[in-house]
């Protein structure tokens, strides 16, 4: 389900986000909305994603998520409506790509969680998920790529 892990030491990443609290059950509701609204907030600068988007979440999700909906930058964004700048600094990360539809992902993370305890980590409350291959590059749920990054704690 997923590739092997590995530790990787990130650089400092810029992006634009908009902060999401929502029921687990919401999700797919709120998803392409709040995608649009980033992506306005980057037009109307004239600014261009410099990468896949992705979800920083704040802690695991149990009945709720909450979460941002963010593009990478090259710079600091200026505010835009409910869009906001972020700055992700340099960290380590156990990192590693998931291949399959989205309703796979709540396996992968204990996966994830699995292999950082055999190698003696703990990681942080904090997570993201980079979408490399998503519905709008390819129909096929087989072919999605979901790139996990857990913070070492």
């Amino acid at each position: 389900m997923i590739d092997t892990p590995v530790l990787v030491t990130t650089q400092p990443l810029h992006y634009a986000a908009l902060r999401v609290t929502c029921a687990l059950t919401e999700m797919m509701k709120v998803m392409g909305p709040g995608i649009g609204e980033v992506v306005a907030a980057l037009k109307a600068q004239n600014v261009h994603p410099n990468g896949p988007w992705f979800t920083h979440h704040f802690h695991r999700p149990t009945e709720t998520f909450d979460f941002e909906i963010c593009f990478p930058v090259d710079a600091p964004i200026e505010p835009h409506g409910r869009v906001t700048p972020g700055i992700w600094p340099a960290m380590t990360v156990a990192r590693t790509v998931y291949h399959g539809n989205y309703s796979g992902l709540p396996h992968a993370w204990p996966e994830l969680d699995t292999w950082m305890k055999a190698e003696g980590h703990v990681g942080g409350t904090e997570f993201w998920e980079r979408y490399l291959v998503n519905p709008n590059d390819n129909p096929d749920p087989t072919q999605w790529l979901t790139e996990l990054n857990w913070p070492l704690a």
